[in-house]
């Protein structure tokens, strides 16, 4: 089994979906997502040089 279909087969599972659930609940809390834009501005200007 390739990795992807791992990776499918575990989302679809009940943990995967736990998973999923929690990681939108967290992404919804606007300081997870300024630290995400900080880290993305981060990463962007490395790239650029």
């Amino acid at each position: 089994m390739s990795l992807m279909q791992r990776i499918t087969t575990f989302l679809r599972s009940p943990r995967g979906q736990q998973l999923v659930d929690r990681g939108r609940r967290e992404m919804a809390k606007p300081q997870n997502q300024e630290r995400l834009r900080q880290i993305a501005t981060r990463l962007s200007s490395t790239r650029r040089r």
